[in-house]
């Protein structure tokens, strides 16, 4: 069993920046995977980034070039840099580990871009 522990959300006026981190533990197996998902009101959940152990990384279109994702894996704990928020990335962000055999999430962290 894995757990992740999130923290860096709140809100943050359009154009900020925000720093969020997750740290998993728990876990005997390595994690392959670690990225952040986003799901606001009525939307389904999407990908916002993820990295693998080897640090390659993939982006949601929507966030490409204001966000960056990176990863300790000593730590086993993953960052997802947001600049240049807007509105629009107001959600709740869940963290993901993924194991190649299990995926695990966190409980969220509210996201909130407004003036």
């Amino acid at each position: 069993q894995v757990q992740l522990v999130e923290s860096g959300g709140g809100l943050v006026q359009p154009g900020g920046s925000l720093r969020l981190s997750c740290a998993g533990s728990g876990t005997k197996f390595s994690i392959k995977v670690m990225g952040w998902y986003r799901q606001a009101p009525g939307k389904e959940r999407e990908l916002v980034a993820a990295i693998t152990s080897s640090g390659l990384t993939s982006f949601g279109d929507s966030v490409k070039g204001r966000f960056t994702i990176s990863r300790d894996n000593a730590k086993n704990t993953v960052y997802l840099q947001m600049n240049s928020l807007k509105p629009e990335d107001t959600a709740v962000y869940y963290c993901n580990a993924h194991t190649g055999v299990v995926s695990y999430w966190g409980q969220g962290t509210q996201v909130t871009v407004s003036s």
